[in-house]
């Protein structure tokens, strides 16, 4: 998607701070974070939204899950953190590729 910001952060047309990256997602820093540790993991696949994703998906969604905690403990998150993930605008989500939040490293803004 030549006009979705991620997909400008994946291929590095836009700078961000990475974390991780491997050959399905990249994780870097949100640029305006809700913890002191907000991350976004996002995979390089573009899917608009959870309801854009398929069964052909399966094995993505499963790497995304056990990649998690490992991204968190890189991250130093030892005492716990949330991860969140928002559909569609209604759900709060901004950006129109799917992603996950890693949040943690004080108390969270939001049950």
């Amino acid at each position: 998607m030549s006009d979705c910001l991620f997909c400008k952060i994946i291929a590095g047309d836009i700078p961000s701070k990475q974390v991780y990256e491997d050959d399905h997602l990249v994780v870097f820093h949100d640029i305006a974070p809700k913890a002191p540790t907000h991350v976004l993991v996002v995979p390089r696949k573009h899917i608009a939204t959870l309801n854009d994703a398929d069964n052909s998906d399966h094995d993505l969604f499963g790497h995304i899950a056990l990649t998690i905690p490992k991204i968190a403990k890189q991250l130093g998150l030892t005492d716990g953190y949330r991860t969140v993930l928002n559909t569609d605008k209604g759900g709060g989500q901004e950006v129109f590729h799917i992603h996950f939040h890693i949040l943690g490293g004080g108390p969270m803004p939001f049950a």
